[in-house]
């Protein structure tokens, strides 16, 4: 087989499962994993695919739609339970914190801590979530509701900018050595305006969002006081991404169960 073919063929296997193996495309195409390693690197620096530890999945655009309120918030994989799980035990007794609207924050809601301690969110799905824990007081930002179920526009930035805060859980499309980044422009100012009102900033990313640079900015990777990702992560993009000073956890699915 030609080199082209086995790359068609690569990105025909991306497209029908998702992501792909080293290992298993070395023993598909009778190479070494040195050699395939070799194809997948030249093929993310053509904007192919990405690299991920162990593969490749395929190559994200710069701007893509919010998932439906059903797709988003449907039983989170096991990679996202151990970054929200680390990241709600980062939470201490009557800590501040904002929690936003992404798949991964609602994956949160499960390993909340007991005691008492404030949420401010822009998400009616968190917020109704936790309308019946006593100990925890629920702060919803105001302006208009989405379809997805968030408030990200120009009032919510305004109240937003009411508050300080201990920490904040931010995510996005996209964080590379770049910053951070999300597919619209609203979204990006209101996770600016709380990465400016939090004491601490902590960045939530399972692994196919590293290296990648999303349409619009939120804040550049400084702004980052730690990060928690899966233990997928490409380690290029991390070891970029600590080399700015950004602090890094890794976690492990087996975790979730501990």
């Amino acid at each position: 087989m030609f080199t082209d073919e086995r790359r068609d063929k690569i990105l025909e296997l991306l497209q029908m499962d998702g992501r792909v193996l080293a290992r298993d495309l070395a023993d598909l195409f009778d190479m070494s994993i040195d050699s395939i390693r070799r194809d997948l690197t030249i093929m993310e620096e053509k904007g192919l695919l990405k690299r991920t530890h162990g593969g490749a999945i395929p190559a994200t655009k710069v701007r893509s739609a919010p998932l439906p309120s059903a797709l988003r918030y449907q039983e989170p994989s096991l990679q996202q339970q151990a970054i929200a799980k680390y990241a709600a035990s980062l939470i201490q007794e009557k800590d501040t914190v904002y929690i936003g609207s992404a798949s991964i924050h609602h994956a949160m809601i499960a390993f909340l801590p007991d005691f008492a301690f404030t949420i401010v969110t822009n998400s009616i799905k968190v917020a109704d979530a936790l309308k019946d824990r006593e100990s925890i007081d629920v702060y919803l930002v105001g302006g208009k509701l989405k379809k997805s179920g968030s408030i990200t526009d120009a009032l919510a930035y305004t109240f937003m900018k009411q508050f300080t805060l201990d920490k904040c859980f931010i995510t996005g499309g996209g964080i590379s050595k770049n910053g951070v980044s999300t597919s619209t422009p609203e979204v990006a100012s209101l996770g600016s305006a709380v990465v400016e009102i939090s004491r601490k900033t902590i960045c939530l990313a399972s692994h196919e969002k590293l290296g990648i640079d999303s349409f619009v900015k939120v804040v550049p990777i400084t702004a980052i006081d730690l990060l928690i990702t899966s233990n997928e992560a490409s380690i290029e993009a991390l070891e970029e991404i600590e080399s700015h000073g950004v602090k890094v956890i890794i976690t492990n699915t087996h975790e979730v169960k501990e």
